[in-house]
């Protein structure tokens, strides 16, 4: 699983560093914009056979539903969840839901 946060809501790069503090033990890569300026701060979940997960508003307060997020999603078979309460907050940040 890789996690991508977009480089250009964060101009100075900190949320990056950010994440790979909260979620050591996933491949946090900064990548340029996603097109979610309108709801930035934008992180994006995507894993081979998965559908990916395009995340906006993201904040230091979501960490915490963040790392849930990625335990869940890496534990799913093909990245969906029957019921999208598991989400927590999280479910009112997506953006997108794109096919595997």
């Amino acid at each position: 699983m890789k996690v991508f946060v977009c480089a250009t809501c964060s101009a100075d790069g900190a949320f990056v560093e950010v994440l790979r503090e909260a979620l050591p033990e996933r491949q946090v890569a900064p990548i340029d914009c996603m097109s979610g300026c309108a709801r930035a701060q934008c992180v994006a979940f995507r894993a081979p056979g998965k559908v990916a997960y395009l995340f906006g508003e993201i904040t230091a307060r979501d960490l915490p539903e963040l790392r849930t997020f990625a335990a869940l999603y890496e534990a799913s078979a093909d990245g969906t969840f029957a019921d999208a309460r598991v989400l927590g907050g999280l479910r009112h940040k997506a953006l997108a839901r794109i096919p595997g």
